[in-house]
């Protein structure tokens, strides 16, 4: 018990990564980043940051590593892209992409042939039966689900998919007056929330180009700043019914303010929701604390329920007795007077008044079997560790490669110790030789061998490409995911990582996403993800 306590300190200290942000600054004081601690670790046990053994290290003292094993974590030889002469076929692949589609959790086919049999065997017996009754399963999610989120029981609701759910939430909370007939978005909005907000005013029979405001990055620049979003509230909030934001940005990666966004918003007489896709599993929310009206969330990115699972809904309580206008169903309707079918609506308490009709029984076992994983740990804990996976990631991409977005402040990267002298580092370890040695184990042929040769590990080519990091350098302004861009096509780099079994993905015009999602991503993951990166960067260059 006292090694494990000193396995979960060394994962927490030096600061609470989940204090509430304000203008980009954690409680305006400078917070010590993530990569701060790492150095000190490896100090510590004589190591060095761009060592495999360092990345073992910190696999054996991480808290929560022993969750990974109650996924099915995917090996190379399973991937039907991998091209099994580049790499060991029965080691696990990388993983990168559980911000898209979270891995599944191995107790999902267990509880999936309970369902199954319980319908063979009892058949509508199981509306009412078994661990997940098909007649009300759902409500047995809200509590876990609500510790996700930091909402209470009665706030949140399990049910279809997310935009069906922000339709729902934007029909009650988008009640358009003359002088007040905005909504709020992002100019670069997923595009179902561009499209749900849309068709909501223009439902209304307002016009989205002037009652669609669209925030803008400044010139030349991918991130919103907080300065310009509190601005723009402060121009427009007279007129603005809806602020309706993503809490942490699907193609960057940025994490927004959500308190003191909404707060604003408030101030301002606006609701304010949420679309939190990315960001449920992803980092620490207080939903309820911070007083946000509504929020939606999907529930197979980072919560690993499975491609097009039900959805996430939130409802604060301070609307749980609302008459806004909302679309009825017969399961919003109170459970003990529902089968009287009188036809006399009696709503449900809070967010579950938002059902409409039965979920769906065969949906059940995965958020079950997921939920049960969260179970054993907490988001603080989640966290902590995704802001030293994400921060290791970083120091080796830009030990390589030195760059990042010109927005990022260039003193930042440097106080990192992400220079000139951690890459001499890496010269010294040997890293390219390493490459090269792991080439010949895999059983290359000898002309894959000359290509690797040719693309840069004598230093003629390859040197030349750098890669943006276009997230957020400030690791409490970002998730799990780092968003690349690369000097050279990315298509032929995402191609050359899909070949040796790194799982990431390209989002148009021009981003490859990384996101080692802590659950079940590794140090090691890291570690070998990069050097891939390394293979596939000059193997790009080449066809390039």
């Amino acid at each position: 018990m006292a090694q494990t306590a000193i396995k979960r300190q060394m994962f927490q200290s030096d600061s609470d990564y989940s204090k509430k942000m304000k203008n980009g600054v954690s409680n305006g004081n400078t917070t010590h980043h993530p990569l701060e601690r790492l150095k000190v670790i490896a100090q510590e046990q004589g190591l060095d940051l761009t060592d495999r053994r360092f990345a073992e290290y910190m696999d054996s003292i991480d808290p929560i590593r022993h969750l990974r094993e109650d996924f099915c974590y995917p090996k190379m030889k399973d991937l039907p892209k991998t091209d099994l002469r580049l790499v060991d076929p029965e080691e696990d692949c990388v993983y990168f992409c559980g911000n898209s589609l979270g891995l599944c959790p191995k107790k999902f086919k267990e509880y999936m042939l309970v369902e199954v049999n319980k319908w063979e065997k009892t058949g509508v017996e199981g509306h009412t039966s078994g661990d997940l009754p098909w007649a009300w399963f759902d409500e047995d999610f809200c509590e876990d689900m609500g510790k996700i989120v930091g909402a209470k029981k009665e706030e949140v609701a399990v049910m279809n998919g997310l935009t069906v759910n922000l339709h729902l939430q934007l029909i009650s909370f988008y009640r358009p007056t003359p002088t007040r007939y905005k909504i709020m978005i992002e100019s670069k909005a997923f595009p179902s929330d561009h499209y749900a907000v849309e068709s909501q005013i223009e439902f209304h029979g307002y016009d989205p180009k002037t009652a669609m405001i669209e925030i803008e990055p400044r010139k030349g620049e991918l991130l919103l700043r907080a300065e310009d979003i509190m601005a723009k509230i402060e121009e427009e909030g007279d007129s603005i019914a809806v602020i309706c934001l993503s809490g942490t940005q699907y193609y960057t990666g940025q994490v927004f303010d959500i308190p003191t966004i909404t707060e604003a918003g408030h101030k301002k007489g606006c609701y304010v929701g949420w679309d939190l896709a990315h960001a449920a599993g992803n980092v620490e929310l207080k939903l309820n604390e911070w007083g946000v009206d509504f929020a939606c969330w999907c529930t197979y990115k980072y919560l690993n329920s499975g491609a097009g699972c039900m959805a996430g809904f939130f409802l604060h309580e301070k609307h749980k007795n609302n008459n806004f206008p909302k679309l009825k169903g017969w399961w919003g309707h109170k459970l003990d007077t529902r089968f009287k079918m009188d036809n006399k609506w009696s709503a449900d308490t809070g967010a579950l008044q938002y059902r409409i009709s039965n979920a769906p029984g065969f949906l059940g076992p995965s958020i079950k079997a997921s939920l049960e994983i969260f179970n054993k740990t907490s988001m603080k804990e989640i966290r902590a560790k995704s802001l030293l996976l994400t921060s290791y990631l970083e120091a080796l991409i830009l030990n390589k490669y030195g760059q990042r977005n010109e927005q990022q402040e260039n003193g930042e990267v440097k106080e990192n110790g992400q220079n000139g002298e951690v890459k001499e580092k890496v010269k010294e370890n040997g890293q390219n030789g390493e490459i090269k040695e792991k080439v010949k184990e895999n059983g290359q042929n000898g002309e894959i061998k000359e290509k690797v040769k040719e693309n840069g590990q004598n230093g003629e080519d390859w040197k030349h490409v750098h890669v943006d990091i276009l997230s957020p350098s400030d690791p409490t302004q970002r998730g799990a995911q780092l968003s690349l861009s690369f000097s050279v096509p990315i298509l032929h780099v995402f191609e050359e990582l899909t070949k040796r079994g790194v799982v990431c993905d390209e989002r148009k015009p021009n981003v490859i996403r990384v996101a080692p999602a802590p659950l079940y991503c590794s140090f090691l993951d890291v570690y070998r993800g990069v050097n891939y990166l390394d293979q596939s960067v000059q193997s790009a260059a080449k066809i390039s």
